[in-house]
């Protein structure tokens, strides 16, 4: 029992690949064409095709997936994040070809994979939640103006499949309701084959915070803080922090201790993640949904704790996991993890697909730590999400890591694709962002400044604290 098949690609692919071999596990690698000479294929001990570049061809065919897990004699199936990692189908199939998933039960994917039933479930928990509707099904609409008006305005049209930003659209004023529910019932039923949603109230001024949760299956559960992931672009995150900035203690506290209590009330199984929409201007918070997977941003939380939640995953699904209390679990300094994409920001933020023609990022040390999937020469191609490394600094202070931050960015060389590097030191010099001044529409609010700041015109210019 000591092979992982990795059902991922790209820097998390890469990411687990390491634990493995920290626990002497051998890992099978799935590859598209376009992946064919990745660098997760490289790192692996076995690698298998899997079908075309497109994501639709490859790495979202469960059953090329399996087979190839079946084939090699993994024993385990990890799924990362994003593709398959939650579809509780996958899962399934996985269980029942006698392999052993590394994650939650698919029951616990289907419960919270539904937004409208993960509100209902976080509300029995005890969970603060905002207000909202029950779903509608498509083509089914003649009630959702009253149900607009219970909600209030302005309001969040949500697909109960959707996540990560996807299948969410803004309603300000009732005569729109109508329309955008339309558009995003086709579009939900096209992306996630589920064209049903529901409403949520909006809350203008918001923060958007989680908690890491890890739970036994057992019906015991512990939290490992909470992350910032505010700053975002079209509702996708590129900055995150933990500790939250400006949080107070007293609703940090309850909100990992209701957290936690959601894992426990449903026997969750694994690491996952509980986010919550923020009042910026009261604090208080609200239940937004339940990731059951490994988030893009667990680094933040390891750098902190000290914790390997991948080997965590790994020797929950071995039974070889030996118990962990709450007390055990120590919070300490400050960490930012930033997000390097492709893309171009003044040109919202447009992918840059192309050859790293020279790629070079800052050296490892113990406060500074590099996920990526990339060496020079590779392809960035549009076949899959631009981001191309994450850097994730640690330090006593928030203003001490930030300092770290701008250092390291600074070191970052680049060619061959526009990247979103200065933008976020732009972002990380900000005056409202080194005062704690955070939210989800910090970005869309400074936009204009961010992008000025981070011309290459002025790259020179750039002052480190």
């Amino acid at each position: 029992m000591n092979k992982v098949l990795i059902a991922n690609r790209g820097e998390i692919a890469c990411r687990i690949i390491k634990s493995c071999k920290k626990l002497g596990l051998s890992t099978v690698a799935v590859y598209s064409e376009a992946d064919a000479k990745g660098l997760h294929v490289k790192m692996a001990d076995e690698a298998y095709p899997v079908g075309p570049a497109s994501a639709k061809e490859s790495y979202l065919v469960a059953d090329n997936v399996l087979k190839v897990a079946l084939e090699s004699g993994a024993h385990f199936v990890h799924p990362g994040y994003g593709f398959l990692s939650e579809s509780s189908r996958f899962a399934r199939a996985v269980e029942e070809a006698g392999l052993t998933w590394v994650g939650p039960s698919p029951q616990s994917i289907d419960d919270m994979g539904d937004k409208e039933r993960a509100r209902e479930i976080a509300k029995a928990a005890g969970v603060p939640v905002l207000p909202g509707s029950p779903r509608f099904d498509v083509g089914e609409l003649d009630t959702i103006e009253q149900a607009g008006k219970a909600v209030g305005y302005p309001l969040l049209v949500k697909a109960s499949a959707g996540g990560g930003g996807i299948g969410m659209r803004l309603v300000e004023r009732p005569e729109q309701l109508l329309e955008i529910a339309r558009s995003t019932q086709s579009m939900a039923e096209k992306a996630f084959g589920d064209g049903t949603i529901f409403l949520e109230l909006f809350i203008p001024n918001a923060r958007h915070v989680e908690v890491q949760v890890f739970g036994f299956g057992n019906g015991e559960a512990i939290h490992l803080y909470e992350r910032d992931c505010s700053l975002q672009r079209r509702y996708q995150k590129v900055i995150e922090e933990s500790t939250a900035p400006g949080l107070p203690e007293v609703v940090r506290e309850k909100m990992v201790s209701v957290a936690a209590s959601l894992c426990q009330h449903q026997k969750y199984s694994g690491a996952g993640t509980v986010e919550f929409v923020v009042d910026a201007d009261t604090f208080d918070f609200f239940f937004l949904e339940m990731n059951t997977r490994i988030q893009v941003e667990h680094p933040v939380t390891e750098m902190c704790t000290g914790t390997d939640l991948v080997g965590m995953q790994i020797r929950l699904a071995q039974q070889e996991l030996p118990p962990i209390d709450q007390a055990s679990i120590v919070h300490q300094g400050h960490s930012i993890e930033c997000r390097i994409y492709a893309e171009n920001p003044a040109k919202n933020f447009m992918p840059s697909p192309g050859p790293l023609k020279r790629f070079k990022l800052p050296n490892e040390t113990h406060d500074i730590r590099i996920d990526c999937g990339f060496q020079e020469g590779d392809q960035v191609t549009f076949f899959y999400d631009p981001m191309i490394a994450k850097i994730i600094c640690h330090a006593e202070t928030r203003r001490q890591a930030i300092d770290r931050m701008l250092k390291a960015l600074h070191e970052v060389e680049i060619e061959g694709v526009k990247t979103n590097t200065q933008f976020l030191i732009a972002c990380l010099k900000h005056h409202d962002f080194v005062s704690d001044n955070v939210s989800t529409g910090f970005i869309e609010k400074h936009l204009p400044d961010l992008i000025g700041s981070a011309h290459p015109e002025t790259n020179n210019q750039l002052i480190f604290r």
